[in-house]
């Protein structure tokens, strides 16, 4: 058996669809609705509850009808619940997710977890429906920073295209297609998890997730 068919098997069994370039893809598809998907571990920086992650239906999901969902509404501000994929390991990539924000009275986000070590170290980038933003963050010990943002609309209940590429301390953030964030920071230089993160009481879906590792 090939080192490139044991990768695949691999991929299968953590959840996910690898091809060749080690890209990887997880659209939830054969996971079980109202459960968690297979792959993933979770976790919250932060306080309060430390979220509720599932398979849910959506008709109108750009990739097949599972959606992953965070659907606790734990307004504490200062709470974010995170769905971190149990491999692969990477640190220069391509990092992109389609995702709906679909409530929230304190925040209505989606976000991007990279190089990520632990609940409360890693790099962050989110878009939010009720500030009309996305930002690029890196968290230290729990504690978030922000290092770029951008403004503009972030439509709630609409399905948009989140991504970022990350090639050592370079960062360039892409939202809907089109680059709004271009930035440098050294925080983080090892490579890491992947993942998806919300904010307080943001119930949020997740569809088309996908990493490619860069050069």
């Amino acid at each position: 058996m090939g080192a490139r068919t044991v990768a695949t098997l691999a991929a299968a069994m953590l959840g996910g669809a690898m091809t060749q370039d080690g890209a990887r893809t997880w659209d939830f598809q054969n996971d079980q609705v109202d459960a968690p998907p297979s792959g993933f571990s979770f976790g919250k920086t932060g306080q309060g509850r430390t979220g509720k992650w599932v398979v849910r239906i959506d008709q109108s999901a750009p990739a097949g009808d599972h959606v992953l969902a965070q659907i606790d509404s734990d307004d504490t501000d200062y709470r974010f619940p995170v769905a971190v994929a149990d491999a692969p390991l990477l640190k220069n990539l391509r990092l992109e997710v389609r995702c709906k924000p679909v409530s929230g009275k304190t925040d209505e986000a989606c976000g991007l977890v990279f190089r990520y070590l632990d609940e409360n170290d890693y790099y962050v980038t989110r878009a939010n429906a009720l500030e009309d933003n996305v930002n690029l963050y890196h968290v230290v010990k729990g504690r978030r920073r922000q290092i770029k943002g951008w403004s503009g609309k972030v439509a709630p209940n609409t399905w948009h295209a989140l991504a970022v590429e990350s090639r050592g301390d370079h960062f360039q953030v892409f939202w809907d297609g089109t680059p709004v964030i271009d930035a440098k920071d050294d925080t983080f230089k090892d490579a890491g998890k992947v993942g998806l993160w919300t904010k307080a009481d943001s119930v949020t879906y997740f569809d088309a997730l996908s990493v490619k590792p860069l050069q």
